[in-house]
């Protein structure tokens, strides 16, 4: 008898399983054989696993666990230890991942491809930079979210951290609620209202999917001339230490057995803080911008060090380094002012980020050097980069210089190290993409009222009335006639200043949602009172109309950094010239739209009543709430005014201390019973 041949045929059994804290889904593939026996006519077969199901069991057994042992991943695990997490991820990554941590590219650039074959740890928008013109919290949480699968893509899967200059509110974006610059928050003398602030901010932001803001500003301005005075807080340390509790609300309070140093971030409702610009920004020569700060050792850490020892108390996450230099040094470059004394002295352990550009400009011109800047700046303690275009010169020039000992690998260690840390912190890892219900938290009605609350507050009364027996303010709300003038009078531009929607800010009503003070005049006064609004009235209109009193509202132009640098610090025609041609002729108030105290002793003598309103963004109803008596001012003066530009820098508690309005002062008004 002729034996029935056997055929073998391969079979494979797939098992799919997730193992816990795994980077995928592990495939189990087991391949037995099949037997099958074949007969004149017919098939029969035998599968060996089910004549050795104990064998197979054993054989899947072995496998999950040999899988799940080679899958755990401990940086993947949120009950490792924060040290245990950075260690375990560190020591997995090749030195071309752990250069990409150290970039920040601008978003314009941060495609899904780029952020997967560069390992980007980290994109930003510029100002101004937006997925859209009026893009709403959606269309940048589509965008965040994209850039984001790119990052997640990579083979450890490590989130981008994105960051955008949220300076007074979430600037940028369509919609959202701008509070007042800091010039004017620095008048309230208010932590706790401060706070709020942030916390709202941290709520807009992380509506549109960002998780980074690069505030607060810390700068102590001891010049006005200084076109980035608007984003200080005041002339006085003291207030600006204060004003730092504005990163537990965008950070979150850290708790009292924190070890100090070690960044904090609450959840997925706060942002990571950035103290900028260290240090010694506000202090350059002349007020001009990126300048030379000439002060000792002593001084430096007197005026300019105090704010960055309470943000780190408070667990800031990052700190950016300013542009300036100190005693000729480049801060970009400045070894012993970012590692010894910020890291090792001040035991900061969040991550220090360049400004723009900011090793390209520590050569003169610019790039010039560019090798040179970057074993500088990286050498100095700089962790993250913003290039933030030309990304692969600085990746392949950082590589080259490491593997030729020029910076060593253990810098590059170091600063990835922090960068982990506050991504670990912050739960990036557990929570890399953005929650879309959050979108309703965009320039919410609660924000915005906490925003004309901080109006209020901010406003300062330098003048009420030609003598104390006879104030203007407040104002009636029932006249006849009154006349609204100058150019800032019906302009939310204006009146929210530089870094507003784009980088340099706006003029006119179409830039995003608000309330002018025009029409908040309108919306307070009694409705049988008749407003005429001229915006650069002549005399004779002026004295025709019998109008019972005028409100002038005149101020700078917006403008950011460097050009907002000023040595002059007049107001801008046909300020000047309204102001004549109204309160030479009727009883007059003068309404100030800028960023810093401006020239204005010229004019005193003719103006009836003069309020310094700052910059105070898009809730200018709080401006009417004071003018017409609903609430009384309260605002002290946080910076000298002074008389004239050849005074300057003059500062309170100077020798030769002359100001036309002295640093603290503020006329009080209270409230009218209606």
């Amino acid at each position: 008898m002729i034996p029935e041949p056997m055929i073998i045929y391969p079979r494979k059994y797939t098992i799919r399983t997730k193992t816990p804290h795994s980077q995928t889904h592990s495939v189990i593939c087991i391949q037995l054989l099949h037997f099958s026996t074949w007969s004149r006519g017919s098939t029969s077969s035998v599968e060996m696993g089910a004549i050795s199901a104990p064998l197979l069991v054993v054989l899947v057994f072995c496998c999950l666990v040999s899988v799940s042992q080679a899958e755990y991943l401990k940086y993947k695990d949120p009950t490792q230890s924060l040290d245990v997490r950075i260690k375990d991820l560190l020591q997995r990554m090749t030195l071309e991942e752990k250069i990409g941590q150290m970039v920040q590219i601008e978003r314009s650039i941060a495609t899904p491809e780029v952020m997967k074959k560069y390992f980007i740890g980290s994109v930003l928008s510029g100002g101004g930079s937006v997925p859209e013109t009026n893009a709403s919290a959606e269309t940048w949480i589509q965008m965040v979210n994209g850039i984001q699968n790119g990052s997640l893509s990579t083979r450890l899967g490590i989130p981008m951290i994105y960051g955008i200059d949220a300076v007074h509110g979430h600037n940028n974006v369509y919609k959202a609620t701008i509070f007042p610059h800091n010039v004017g928050l620095g008048v309230t003398r208010d932590p706790v209202l401060i706070k709020k602030i942030g916390d709202a901010t941290a709520l807009e932001v992380r509506a549109t999917g960002i998780q980074y803001v690069f505030a607060p500003c810390i700068a102590v301005c001891r010049d006005p001339r200084w076109g980035r005075c608007y984003e200080s807080y005041s002339e006085d340390p003291k207030i600006v230490e204060a004003m730092t509790e504005i990163i537990p609300g965008l950070q979150g309070d850290i708790s009292g057995n924190s070890i100090k140093g070690v960044p904090y971030v609450a959840g997925k409702n706060k942002v990571a803080a950035c103290a900028k610009h260290y240090v010694g920004d506000g202090g350059t020569s002349r007020g001009i911008n990126e300048n030379n700060t000439l002060i000792n050792y002593r001084g430096l850490l007197n005026i300019h060090m105090p704010a960055y020892h309470d943000s780190i108390v408070k667990g800031v996450s990052t700190v950016m380094v300013s542009y300036s230099s100190w005693n000729g040094k480049k801060m970009h470059a400045n070894h012993f002012l970012v590692t010894d004394y910020l890291k090792n002295k001040l035991n900061f352990r969040g991550f220090v980020i360049s400004d723009w550009l900011g090793i390209d400009k520590i050569t003169s011109p610019p790039h010039s050097n560019y090798s040179y800047s970057i074993q500088a700046g990286v050498g100095a303690g700089i962790d993250m980069i913003m290039v933030p275009f030309n990304f692969t010169e600085f990746i392949d020039v950082l590589h080259y210089q490491v593997k030729n000992d020029i910076i060593p690998e253990s810098r590059i260690d170091d600063a990835v190290e922090r960068i982990l840390r506050v991504k670990f912190v912050m739960g990036l890892f557990e929570n890399p993409l953005a929650d879309p219900s959050l979108v309703n938290q965009l320039g919410s009605e609660e924000h915005r009222l906490l925003a004309r609350e901080a109006v209020r507050k901010s406003l300062v009364l330098l003048k009420n009335g030609k003598s104390a027996e006879n104030p203007l303010l407040p104002l009636p709300k029932k006249a006849a006639n009154i006349l609204v003038a100058g150019t800032h009078a019906d302009n939310l531009g204006y009146q929210c200043g530089g870094w507003t929607i784009t980088w340099q800010g706006l003029g006119g009503n179409n830039l995003t949602v608000g309330t002018t003070v025009l029409d908040a005049v309108k919306q307070t006064i009694d409705p049988a009172t008749k407003v005429f609004y001229e915006e650069s009235p002549d005399p004779a209109f002026v004295k025709s109309n019998n109008f019972s009193y005028a409100i002038v509202i005149v101020g700078e132009l917006p403008y950011a950094e460097t050009f907002g640098d000023s040595l002059n610090l007049t107001i801008p025609e046909p300020g000047p010239s309204t102001i004549t041609n109204v309160c030479e002729y009727i009883q007059c108030l003068v309404v100030l739209i800028t960023g810093r105290p401006v020239v204005i002793q010229p004019y005193l003598s003719k103006i009836d009543a003069l309020v310094a309103a700052w910059l105070p963004g898009t809730e200018g109803q709080g401006v009417a709430d004071l003018l017409f008596g609903d609430y009384g001012f309260t605002g002290k003066l946080a910076r000298t005014w002074f008389k004239t530009v050849n005074q300057l820098p003059m500062n309170v508690g100077d020798k030769n201390y002359d100001p036309l309005f002295p640093f603290g002062f503020g006329l009080t008004t209270n409230p009218t019973k209606h």
